[in-house]
């Protein structure tokens, strides 16, 4: 009994070793390791059980086949019955492969809700041992994250509440998966980010935006940006939790995804209502999201790209807060320098919406040469289609406007029929009335030839 209890004992603990190295998944799966792990689960020695559990978790984990093969094995009610009876390290093997089960498709994670695993993790939910809470909320957010029905599902099982103690909990590993699972269970519709608003998570989240913990910061700054797109109501709800001005220090951080997630936040504030964004100006929102935009490079500059957009949409007093903050000039480095179109599209979309509004505010945008730029990036065949309709619609919009000759007279030699026509619309609302008013003085007629 002893040399068979070793036996197995060596067995596990060599899969387990094994399945960290990818190179010897596909073997172990040849070799029907799945039906040999599973009776182990059963096994009379604990720690035969938690490495055989461990094991499943590492092959479920590499690939959503192995993950299946769990499902189809008829693995996962044991589990579940374990995950209620056994110790704390049992539990959090239990809870790795339910994770690492249920992050590979809705399919998969649907087949670990109708097990009732849920129920079973939201115990572990209010388990004594900060590693047991933790391995359970994993599993949670990773279900959560893939649809509004297996959000849905999280919230029915009573997990919101929950999550919302845990992010009060001092464990910092523990804070920020928790954060993350309130952020997969926002992100999917109005009523279950209304759900974790009601649970009292918002004004927590906003006391850890200060927190040193880059990684935590990442997550609570997301889990306020999914509350906040939704609606006006719900953003207004994150802004009275007093944000502003706290998270614009967000826009300094030495993480670049921390930086990102502070623009992504402002940005879906912003583009709610004029008021909001108006609030953002008079927070000094838009001079610090510019500084940002200018320190980093690449998708780190995308949401405040796109922040700059709409709050110049807005109106005309918000985009002349735009230009006097100089955003202008760094929309215009980020149009010629960026290599990936989207970026490229978006900055073109964002100067359009400055350009739109006056004159002025066209002459704002004209005069860092801009045009010529949109006009290159439309006439491009390399140009994704995207940023082609988006290069011309902003250069419709600035033209329509802008009265500042200088700037236009490129056009009148490069641009093709259905951008010269705005261009020459221009020319004449600035020539035409001279040349009345010059040939009314000298009594002279106007010639047709025009």
């Amino acid at each position: 009994f002893e040399q068979y209890q070793k036996a197995r004992t060596q067995f596990v603990q060599m899969v387990a070793e094994l399945a960290t190295r990818p190179q010897n998944i596909e073997t172990l799966q040849n070799a029907g390791v799945m039906s040999l792990l599973r009776p182990l689960l059963l096994d009379v020695v604990p720690t035969i059980q938690q490495t055989a559990a461990l094991a499943l978790g590492r092959l479920a984990n590499y690939n959503d086949d192995l993950a299946e093969a769990v499902v189809k094995g008829d693995i996962l009610p044991q589990l579940v019955y374990s995950l209620a009876e056994q110790n704390r390290f049992y539990k959090k093997a239990a809870a790795f492969v339910l994770r690492a089960v249920g992050k590979h498709s809705p399919q998969l994670a649907q087949a670990i809700v109708d097990c009732g695993a849920l129920d079973t993790l939201v115990i572990c939910l209010e388990d004594f041992d900060p590693g047991v809470k933790e391995a359970a909320v994993w599993a949670i957010g990773y279900i959560a994250r893939h649809n509004a029905e297996l959000s849905q599902a999280v919230v029915d099982a009573g997990a919101v509440p929950l999550l919302v103690l845990c992010i009060q909990e001092p464990e910092i590993a523990l804070k920020r998966i928790a954060a993350s699972a309130l952020s997969d269970i926002s992100k999917h519709s109005p009523e279950l980010a209304q759900t974790v608003v009601d649970a009292g998570a918002i004004a927590h989240l906003a006391q850890m935006i200060l927190n040193p913990d880059s990684k935590l910061k990442r997550q609570v700054l997301s889990a306020l940006s999914q509350v906040a797109k939704h609606s006006v109501d719900l953003a207004e709800m994150v802004v009275e939790a007093e944000i502003f001005p706290v998270v614009l220090t967000c826009l300094k951080d030495k993480d670049e995804y921390v930086k990102k997630n502070a623009c992504t936040l402002i940005r879906e504030i912003a583009k709610h209502t004029p008021e909001l964004s108006q609030l953002i100006v008079n927070a000094g929102g838009v001079a610090a999201v510019i500084d940002c935009i200018g320190s980093c490079k690449g998708n780190i500059r995308l949401p405040g790209i796109m922040m700059l957009g709409y709050v110049a949409a807005h109106s005309e007093n918000l985009a002349m807060a735009v230009i006097i903050s100089k955003g202008v000039p760094q929309l215009s480095i980020c149009l010629s320098e960026e290599p990936e179109d989207h970026i490229k599209a978006a900055a073109a979309w964002a100067l359009g919406q400055i350009g739109r509004h006056t004159p002025e505010h066209a002459r704002a945008v004209a005069v860092t040469n801009t045009l010529p730029v949109l006009l290159a990036l439309y006439m491009s065949a390399e140009s994704s289609e995207d940023l082609q309709v988006k290069s011309k619609k902003a250069i419709k919009n600035i033209l329509q406007k802008c009265t500042y000759l200088p700037a236009l007279e490129p056009f009148l030699y490069d641009a093709p029929p259905n951008i010269l026509k705005h261009v020459v619309g221009q020319f004449s609302k600035v020539l035409f009335p001279w040349i009345f008013r010059y040939t009314s003085a000298e009594g002279g007629q106007l010639s047709t030839t025009y």
